[in-house]
């Protein structure tokens, strides 16, 4: 993924861009915001540069605001950002200090807060919810290892329910594909969503979610890979969540698509692991209250049916 900051087109000194369809010299508009009680400022995000002024004084949560006004349409909300100043002494941007004020003009741009770490991926059952994405009867016939993934995702739902974790199921298009198959027991779920949309990330999981305190991670299953799974996953990135996808619960009709999706969202720092590998991880310890029957669900093994092999 390209990052904001690598595609932002910063203009220097005084070269033009175009506002409201025409072109506009960008240091000619800063002087006329310039008064005795405000300073004109270069407000920067994506590909775009935009003038305005600030009261002197105005600190870093009065420039997120006004970043937000400026961008709101396409600004994530649920990602992290920094502020960065242009340093004429260093000659690039630097970081904002959350102390900043405004006591000048300035050129500041806004750009996502990176990672510094490998996603380290620790699961615990008060912090995670799972995703169960489509899995219907109607596509039984035409997705890879169909049943091999409805056992393993079983498996997962029962873990779920002795461990109390909340699950969201969504459908697509249930009018035409079906409603989920028998064999999964949505017994205590949270929600069942309809959906057209390829994500399953829609408003009313979005409430869902912030009705669970402390979500931090997802851990997702079903079909199909390069599809819904991986649209869904992406979005759930994009708005701070970890995201583990369970590759002997999830399948596509072509091993090709699977392969290729999984490889994509690993490399964006998405999780691939395994049913077994989610489920000890959620009890952590041999003497967890929960133990035994997490290790009754896992006493045979998930089905060998080559998806594994061609992770």
């Amino acid at each position: 993924m390209q990052e904001i900051c690598q595609k932002n087109r910063l203009l220097e000194d005084s070269e033009s861009t175009r506002d409201n369809g025409g072109k506009k010299n960008i240091m000619a508009e800063l002087q006329q915001h310039s008064n005795n009680n405000h300073f004109p400022i270069l407000f920067s995000f994506s590909v775009f540069s935009r003038p305005s002024s600030l009261p002197v004084g105005s600190g870093y949560e009065v420039l997120i605001q006004k970043f937000l006004s400026l961008y709101g349409d396409q600004i994530d909300i649920h990602r992290k950002f920094v502020i960065q100043l242009f340093s004429e002494e260093w000659g690039q941007y630097i970081d904002l200090p959350k102390s900043f004020v405004v006591a000048e003009k300035c050129k500041l741009r806004l750009v996502p807060l990176q990672m510094t770490m490998t996603t380290l991926g620790n699961l615990t059952p008060a912090t995670t919810v799972f995703f169960c994405c489509d899995m219907q009867e109607r596509f039984r016939p035409a997705i890879k290892y169909f049943g091999d993934i409805i056992s393993v995702g079983q498996r997962l739902l029962q873990g779920a329910r002795i461990l109390g974790i909340p699950v969201i199921v969504s459908e697509q298009y249930p009018k035409g594909l079906g409603s989920t198959v028998q064999e999964l027991d949505l017994t205590g779920v949270k929600l069942v969503i309809p959906k057209t949309k390829f994500s399953m990330v829609l408003p009313e999981v979005e409430a869902a979610l912030a009705e669970i305190p402390g979500v931090r991670s997802v851990v997702l299953f079903g079909v199909e890979t390069h599809v819904c799974i991986q649209q869904t996953a992406l979005d759930l990135i994009g708005r701070g969540l970890e995201v583990h996808i369970v590759a002997d619960s999830t399948s596509s009709r072509s091993m090709m698509d699977r392969v290729f999706a999984l490889e994509r969202l690993a490399r964006t720092g998405i999780i691939v692991t395994t049913s077994e590998s989610i489920l000890l991880q959620l009890v952590s310890d041999k003497d967890h209250p929960k133990f035994k029957e997490i290790q009754n669900i896992i006493k045979a093994s998930a089905p060998e049916s080559g998806l594994l092999s061609k992770v």
